[in-house]
């Protein structure tokens, strides 16, 4: 019932706006342009409130209607237009943020999804997609609401006008938030939006040896477009040398577990906030490759017992 009440509410607005526009045509004969714009506002409130009854009503709010045509197109560029029709209002984009800041939805803005690919991140919507989506598009990454962002958004505030460059920036958040997950409009957000953000989130991990995480490089479990530090300490110097595929395709063929204990982040738990590292078969010290068939997964827990038994036995690193 309600439903057919709707339905007969927005064809009675689009019978409306058919006979507004069609009357229009008396007003492009005048000169006065005054006359012109007034003779449209009532067309364009209308049209204004028949997108906005394309959303169920139970959706009161302009930011209830943004996140509610969000949901239902998960993981899909959505335009700026579109969101525009739902939300009804001029100021739809400070919905979005509010969205993003304030309710912890990831939300990744065509900027920064674009930053985060050309970064080598992988995206759950096509790359060729994410190529051609405009600054003002959006996509939302998760279905999944962090209900923390708002504190993450107010210390990435105040790291955001530290001194220091975009990396040093990056990694303060990111030793700020061990273990928990933070998105890369975040990241942004902390290098001041400076362009190349994703790829120093990519040197923190391959050539400074900070464990930084995504889904795809070594955490499946992560929503698209999220980043984790997975503990405070930089991996050995040899480690670092390890190609990010290597790294991944050794994980993936471990099936995301230690090889010696069977730990995964499944059973992660803030009081053993371990995590999964490769671990040189033949040592690198003596010419061990940083290949697949050289390389196992180990947690940092048995990765540290095997450097000291070979600390004890007098062997060297691997």
């Amino acid at each position: 019932m309600k439903k057919e009440i709707a339905m007969t509410a927005t064809e009675s607005m689009r019978t409306k706006l058919i006979s507004l526009l069609s009357d229009f045509k008396k007003e492009l004969e005048t000169s006065d342009l005054r006359d012109k714009v007034l003779a449209l506002i009532p067309a364009f409130r209308l049209l204004r409130n028949l997108g906005v009854s394309l959303v169920p009503k139970r959706e009161a709010a302009a930011r209830d209607r943004v996140l509610f045509y969000l949901k239902k197109y998960p993981h899909t560029v959505v335009g700026s237009e579109e969101l525009m029709v739902v939300a009804g209002i001029s100021e739809w984009a400070r919905r979005v943020r509010e969205l993003r800041v304030q309710f912890g939805w990831t939300i990744a803005s065509g900027v920064t999804a674009r930053e985060m690919l050309e970064a080598g991140d992988e995206l759950g919507t096509s790359g060729e997609a994410i190529l051609k989506m405009k600054p003002s598009d959006y996509v939302l990454l998760s279905l999944k609401q962090d209900r923390d962002a708002a504190f993450r958004w107010h210390s990435a505030n105040e790291i955001r006008k530290t001194d220091g460059g975009t990396g040093d920036k990056i990694l303060a958040y990111l030793r700020a938030n061990v273990g928990k997950p933070v998105t890369g409009e975040e990241l942004r957000y902390v290098a001041k939006d400076h362009s190349e953000w994703a790829r120093r989130v990519r040197e923190l991990r391959t050539e400074q040896g900070w464990p930084v995480t995504t889904k795809s490089s070594g955490r499946p479990d992560l929503p698209v477009g999220v980043y984790v530090l997975e503990a405070d300490r930089q991996s050995p110097v040899h480690d670092r040398r390890i190609p990010d595929e290597v790294r991944s395709e050794v994980l993936k063929r471990d099936g995301y577990g230690c090889r010696k204990c069977g730990w995964s982040h499944d059973l992660w738990n803030a009081s053993d906030p371990r995590h999964l590292e490769p671990h040189h078969i033949k040592p690198h010290a003596e010419g061990g490759e940083n290949s697949i068939e050289n390389l196992i997964t180990l947690c940092t827990v048995c990765h540290d017992a095997r450097h000291a038994e070979l600390n004890r036995s007098g062997g060297r690193h691997g």
